[in-house]
């Protein structure tokens, strides 16, 4: 008896994952007769994913056995979707496939009975040779074509049961197991290829261990499962170790692998209050971290979540072929009956109509056309899974390949998000670099502003020894001031240094002056800093403070017109100055600047009115207004924000802008392959349909051609799995890492150097 993962609730939903399907029409299929057992309020069948969702009715008893049943007699296989955790249930080799060896099976009795046919023996073994196959081969499509009929759907299955049942009928005992054996061999390869194709949810799945090892209160280790983590739990991750939950660095320093999530190729380093995900791979240090998230809210539970959903949505692709698939099989239908009847009636030869139609239906089933949308998609979106970009759904990735234009925020996306100190230049003579970055960072030391932070960062990196500096002040919007050695010394913006008459005037500028627009039209902000001499002020230097582009920023715009993008336009609540600047640098064609969070949305319509379908780009917190107005949103580092994760309708789990060109170049690729798949369908249908209508093709060539056509676009989407010559290049890179340094192991697993010091 199949075992049923317990429920919380009677009323809870049950997910089964299914195998054996391969036709968005078998799902349909399934999906209809689980929907009309009684118990069951709605059941669900996503076919990118392989699963089905099952809602029973309010008071119902559980009918998780019954629901397996009614799967099994579908002739598909259902199994409880239990233990996504640690262990996943691989594919089976091929040789033990139940459903391929009856296959094989059949096929070596039709293989005997036709060589014995050729030998010119027409006895009653060789009947009975295609007989066995016809049963051995048809018995699984047969009966999911009657749960088919019962569910008054006509499927594939129907059309292949009446062909093979209408041969024998006929006498034509070697065709019927032809097309039995044809039709179920291309069905259990294409399943079994269809699987591969959803390796991205169980490659995903495996991830996250089983177990974690918790520490309590005394210290000591304890391995539980990890859905038994709770939020502020420790944990101890050991080197080489995946790590199990969410959760902040409190001990310990490590090189973390954040590819499984983010898509990064080089590990992080991670030290205390670090943040870490769930499923990255520890390197040569031992962490103990806080557990920050329960396991079901993960950001590798969500991804999961979220590309489930994702190949199971439809793109407006697909839901065209549905659309025609769902009148086109009728009427080939209706054309099938009025052909062997009309033949017959004119001809006066039934036998041969009849054959004739029986042929045409074969030929009418529309698998090739109606999987060629959804194998692409899914094929598409596990491999930008694996790159650490999550598509949330089959439109999402459609759009994006006819967009024209791509507007990208700056702040923390097109740059660091961070200001650093940029350039220092001395006005005094007693001045030099050093000294006045020393100077600034003694001031600076005491204030919490993100300018002043970047000045004592810059400091530190450079060694530099502080002054001490006492009676600090800080005035909002103003700067601040400190005294340093019995001075007070000021570090003050342009506007101050205006307003204390240090700017000259338009005519005569100071020195200070052209200094400071100098580096405010190159993208800065000028600090200058001042010493109080005498009550007047006497500039000492500038400092410049900006937001450093993000690395390959340039080049990843470059990619972008690459994959097909004619505009790449700025979005930035800064100046037009800043803006500017960042653009030059990044090579974007345009600017909008001094923009709110609102008013992004309203540039994004502007942009799509002048070139058309737009991509939005951002950190998905204050670009949330514009990635929703977007025709696509992307996210950047949504690794890290829950709000990228609901806005987005695509996600870079990194911080790496080449992502967005790599999303691109993909949906563009997968729209080629959908068109190149639709028009293999209809042209291979079209032509064996004219064929058929005048008996120049059998029914055993019909089903050849069929299933080949079948098989021959799923495999040309999956060949959207398959790395790009640039992503091969440097995954070969990856195979060759640079050696870490030498660390020892600490007293607590923590990684330390030879020497003994934490690094």
């Amino acid at each position: 008896m199949t075992a049923v993962a317990p429920a919380a609730r009677a009323d809870a939903p049950l997910r089964f994952r299914v195998s054996g399907m391969d036709c968005a029409d078998c799902a349909l299929s399934v999906q209809k007769a689980v929907s009309a057992m009684p118990g069951v309020e709605s059941a669900r069948v996503n076919f990118g994913a392989a699963t089905l969702t099952v809602v029973p009715g309010a008071g119902a008893p559980s009918p998780g056995e019954e629901i397996a049943a009614t799967v099994a007699r579908a002739g598909y296989h259902a199994v409880p979707d239990v233990a996504r955790r640690g262990a996943v249930l691989d594919e089976a080799p091929w040789w033990r496939d139940t459903r391929l060896r009856w296959v094989l099976l059949a096929a070596a009795l039709w293989v005997g009975g036709s060589l014995i046919g050729l030998a010119g023996d027409a006895s009653p073994w060789v009947t009975g040779l295609f007989a066995g196959a016809i049963v051995l081969g048809g018995w699984p499509f047969a009966r999911a074509g009657w749960q088919s009929m019962l569910a008054r759907r006509l499927d594939m299955n129907v059309l292949m049961t009446v062909s093979a049942l209408g041969a024998a009928v006929l006498g034509e005992w070697g065709e019927g197991a032809a097309v039995v054996v044809l039709f179920a061999l291309g069905g259990a390869l294409q399943a079994r290829t269809l699987e591969r194709t959803r390796g991205a949810i169980r490659g995903l799945m495996a991830l996250s261990p089983a177990t974690a090892s918790r520490i309590d209160a005394a210290g000591a280790e304890t391995h539980v499962p990890v859905e038994d983590l709770g939020i502020g739990d420790l944990i101890r991750v050991r080197p080489g170790e995946r790590l199990p939950a969410d959760g902040v660095v409190v001990a310990g320093f490590s090189a973390v692998d954040q590819s499984p999530i983010t898509g990064e190729s080089i590990p992080v380093d991670k030290g205390a209050g670090d943040e870490c995900f769930a499923g990255t791979v520890n390197g040569p240090g031992a962490l103990t971290l806080r557990v920050s998230k329960e396991a079901s809210d993960s950001t590798l539970a969500r991804v999961i979540h979220l590309v489930e959903e994702a190949q199971g949505s439809k793109a407006p692709a697909q839901q065209t072929v549905d659309r025609f698939a769902a009148v086109y099989t009728p009427a080939v239908i209706a054309g099938a009956i009025a052909l062997a009847l009309g033949g017959a009636a004119l001809s006066g030869d039934p036998r041969t109509w009849v054959y004739r139609a029986l042929t045409l239906l074969v030929i009418a089933c529309p698998c090739a056309l109606v999987i060629s949308t959804p194998v692409s998609i899914v094929s598409a979106i596990g491999a930008a899974t694996r790159r650490g970009i999550l598509v949330k759904g089959g439109a999402a990735l459609e759009a994006a390949g006819s967009a024209r234009v791509v507007a990208i925020d700056k702040t923390g996306t097109l740059t660091i998000g961070r200001p650093e100190v940029v350039s220092i230049e001395p006005l005094h003579a007693e001045m030099n670099s050093r000294s006045l970055l020393a100077t600034a960072a003694a001031v600076e030391a005491h204030s919490e502003h993100p300018l002043a932070r970047a000045i004592a960062q810059r400091a530190r990196e450079e060694g530099i020894a502080v002054p001490p500096a006492a009676a600090f002040r800080a005035d909002p919007g103003r700067g601040a001031s400190a005294v340093i050695a019995g001075q007070t010394i000021g570090v003050r913006g342009m506007r101050l240094a205006r307003e204390r008459g240090l700017m000259g005037s338009e005519e005569r500028p100071s020195p200070l002056a052209a200094t400071m627009h100098r580096m405010a039209e190159g993208g800065a902000t000028p600090l200058v800093v001042v010493a109080e001499v005498d009550e007047s002020p006497l500039p000492l230097g500038v400092i410049a403070v900006a937001d450093r582009l993000r690395p390959h920023a340039a080049d990843a715009v470059r990619r972008m017109r690459e994959a097909g993008i004619v505009h790449v336009a700025v979005l930035t609540g800064d100046t037009r100055a800043v803006g500017e600047a960042i653009a030059q640098a990044a090579g974007a064609d345009s600017v909008l600047a001094d923009l709110l969070p609102g008013e992004k949305a309203a540039a994004v319509r502007e942009l799509r009115a002048q070139f058309g379908p737009v991509v939005m780009v951002g950190d998905g917190v204050n670009d949330a207004p514009a990635l929703a107005v977007a025709d696509v949103g992307i996210a950047m580092g949504a690794a890290g924000t829950d709000v990228a994760l609901e806005t987005a309708d695509i996600a870079l789990m990194g911080d790496d802008l080449n992502g967005v060109a790599e999303a691109l170049a993909l949906s563009r690729r997968t729209s080629a392959v959908i068109r190149q798949n639709i028009a293999l369908s209809l042209a291979t249908k079209g032509i064996a349909l004219v064929l058929a209508a005048f008996g120049i093709v059998n029914l055993w060539v019909a089903v050849a051609a069929d299933m080949g056509t079948s098989l021959a676009v799923t495999a040309n989407g999956m060949r959207l799995a398959l790395p790009t010559t640039r992503r091969l290049g440097e995954r070969m890179l990856r195979l060759s890492p640079p050696l870490p340094a030498r660390r020892e192991r600490g007293p607590g697993g923590e990684g330390v150097l030879p020497d003994g010091h934490q690094p």
